[in-house]
C-alpha cells in the first residue's frame, strides 16, 4: 500500500509512518514543520519506500503529485493544543477548514480514500457520557474562542461526508481522544508531556483549574493500530468512530500518578508538589472546559475488533523513558 500522510512530522503522523514502513508499505509526508518536527522522522529518511516534502497541504502542485501517487491518505495535519487554539485562533480555523478542504479536492480528483482526523472537542460541553458518535454537540458562544476548534473540526467532518454523498469519495472519520505518547511536545498546552517535564526538572506540578476535570489518555500505538484497522475495513467508509481509551482519570491523580513515577513521592509529599492555576491566567478570562471527556468505542469494536491495549501507567512510563534520554542526549 502507498500511503500519504498529511501532518507526519508530528506527533501521530511519525508513529503511523514507522509502523506502516514496518510493514512493508511505501510511505510519502508532507508537513509544514509548523507544529510537526523533523526530528520525529528523520530516522526514517533513507529508508526504502519513505519519502517526504517539506510544504504545506494547500500547495496544489504538490499535492496533486502526491495524491496521483498514492493509494490512501491519511489526513492528520491540523492545528493542535489549546494554547495554540487560544492564542491564534485564526491559524486555527483556516488551517484546519482550509487545508482539509484542499484535501478532499485533490483526494476526489483522483479517488483516493482519506481517513480524516478529527477530535472529541467535536462534542464541546455534553454531558452525555460516554460520548456516541451519533450524540449531540453542546457548545458555548462564539466569544469563547475555545470553540473555534470544536466548529473547524466540525466542518472539516461535514466536507468530509458531503464529499463521500456527493462524489462517492471514500472517506473515514476518527475522532481522537487524547492520544498520548513518546514525542508529543507540551508546547501547546498538551498536559501529559507538560507534567513529565515538569516532574523531571523538578518543578511544581501546574494543574489548571481545580484538577477534578477528567480525561481517557489513548497511547498513540493503541490509536495507530486503529488507524490500520480502518483503512483496511471497507465497511469504515462513510462511518465516523471514537478512538480512545476509556480509562479514565482526573487531571488532579494525573499529576500524583505522574509525580510518583518520576520520583516516588507518594501522598502528602506529592500534593506539596502541586500548584493550582485558574483557567483564567492559564488560557483567557472565561475560559470553558469539558468536565468530563470519555468515548463510547463500541462501534469502532465492531466494525474492526479494536481494543485499547495499554494502560494509562505503560504509557507514562514510556512518555517518562522518552523524556529522561531526551535530557541524557543534551
Amino acid at each position: 500500500m502507498r500511503v500519504l500522510i498529511t501532518g507526519g512530522a508530528g506527533f501521530i503522523g511519525s508513529h503511523l509512518a514507522e509502523a506502516l514502513l514496518a510493514r512493508g508499505d511505501e510511505v510519502a509526508v508532507i508537513d509544514d514543520l509548523s507544529t510537526g518536527c523533523f526530528e520525529n522522522i528523520q530516522p526514517l529518511v533513507g529508508k526504502p519506500g519513505f519519502h517526504f516534502a517539506i510544504d504545506t497541504i494547500t500547495h496544489e502542485l504538490v499535492m496533486d503529485r502526491l495524491t496521483s501517487e498514492c493509494d490512501v491518505i491519511v489526513h492528520l495535519a491540523a492545528a493542535v493544543g489549546v494554547e495554540l487554539i487560544i492564542h491564534d485562533p485564526v491559524r486555527t480555523i483556516e488551517t484546519n477548514v482550509l487545508g482539509t478542504h484542499a484535501v478532499l479536492q485533490v483526494a476526489a480528483r483522483y479517488r483516493k480514500k482519506v481517513l480524516l482526523a478529527s477530535t472529541s472537542e467535536i462534542y464541546g460541553k455534553s454531558n452525555a457520557i460516554p460520548f456516541r458518535e451519533d450524540a449531540d454537540r453542546v457548545l458555548g458562544p462564539t466569544t469563547k474562542s475555545r470553540w473555534s476548534y470544536s466548529d473547524s473540526k466540525a466542518i472539516d467532518e461535514f466536507l468530509g461526508l458531503a464529499y463521500h454523498k456527493k462524489h462517492g469519495l471514500p472517506v473515514i472519520i476518527c475522532r481522537f481522544f487524547n492520544t498520548v505518547g513518546p514525542r508529543q511536545t507540551g508546547q501547546y498546552g498538551m498536559v501529559i508531556p507538560r507534567f513529565v517535564q515538569q516532574a523531571l526538572r523538578g518543578d511544581s506540578i501546574t494543574v489548571y483549574g481545580d484538577g477534578s476535570q477528567s480525561r481517557c489518555f489513548c497511547n498513540v500505538r493503541d490509536t495507530v493500530r486503529a488507524l490500520l484497522l480502518l483503512i483496511e475495513c471497507p465497511e469504515a467508509v462513510g462511518e465516523v468512530f471514537n478512538v480512545g481509551s476509556t480509562e479514565e482519570v482526573t487531571i488532579l491523580e494525573l499529576a500524583r500518578q505522574v509525580l510518583h513515577l518520576v520520583t516516588g513521592e507518594r501522598q502528602p509529599q506529592a500534593t506539596e508538589r502541586l500548584v493550582f492555576v485558574p483557567y483564567a491566567q492559564a488560557y483567557e478570562p472565561g475560559f470553558e472546559d469539558m468536565q468530563r471527556r470519555v468515548p463510547d468505542v463500541g462501534k469502532l469494536k465492531r466494525f474492526t475488533g479494536w481494543e485499547a491495549q495499554l494502560s494509562l501507567r505503560e504509557t507514562l512510563q514510556q512518555v517518562i523513558e522518552y523524556y529522561q534520554l531526551k535530557r541524557m542526549s543534551k
